[in-house]
């Protein structure tokens, strides 16, 4: 079974392509113009053991949100793509993460269903160049381009690097399980046979 995507998306404010193989060993190239967003992708990869290749360009001289979105959009679309018709896989999944002093906390359900809810409400700022609240538009394009249910929660932290780490990590995690195969599933994991 081919468990793996190829994104390509161009517009008037960015250009972009992701490679992405579920079954992989967390090897990764990502360069998206966006330094502190390809070292969050790389930790998506490492961290899921996912096989992740991106490449992005965008007028993030106007700033970065028009980049860190089409990111959620075409990763969103890869996941997507990737898990297919969705037999097989185990559907959910749930990972707790710490980052020094900050913990975070992210589920997700592959049901078709898209939905996020962030819990993870830090107040404005920075982490160099980057606004944290780009986070969450990357998460909410991801989330209605997968169709993913996603609730990202923060428990507690106060670095916003940290924060953000530890929400990629639990993500990584979490996402990798939810797309996991297990030979005990026949068919979709659903008593309604379908998944939407």
């Amino acid at each position: 079974m081919k468990r793996s995507a190829q994104i390509k998306r161009k517009t008037k404010e960015t250009e972009i392509t992701v490679e992405l193989k579920l079954d992989g060993t967390g090897k990764y190239e990502i360069a998206t113009t966006v330094p502190f967003m390809d070292h969050m992708l790389e930790l998506l990869a490492r961290h899921g053991l996912f096989n992740l290749k991106i490449s992005a360009v965008g007028d993030t001289e106007v700033d970065y949100h028009h980049t860190v979105e089409d990111l959620g959009i075409c990763l969103g679309e890869a996941f997507k793509k990737a898990v297919s018709d969705k037999k097989g896989i185990t559907r959910y999944g749930f990972s707790s993460v710490p980052m020094d002093e900050s913990l975070a906390q992210v589920n997700v359900d592959f049901g078709g269903r898209a939905f996020l809810v962030y819990n993870a409400k830090i107040p404005r700022g920075k982490v160099g160049d980057f606004e944290v609240e780009l986070i969450e538009v990357f998460f909410s394009a991801f989330s209605l381009h997968s169709g993913t249910n996603l609730h990202i929660n923060l428990a507690y932290g106060s670095n916003y690097h940290h924060i953000i780490e530890a929400i990629f990590k639990a993500f990584a995690q979490a996402m990798d399980q939810a797309t996991s195969l297990d030979e005990r599933i026949k068919g979709l994991m659903s008593t309604k046979g379908t998944l939407t």
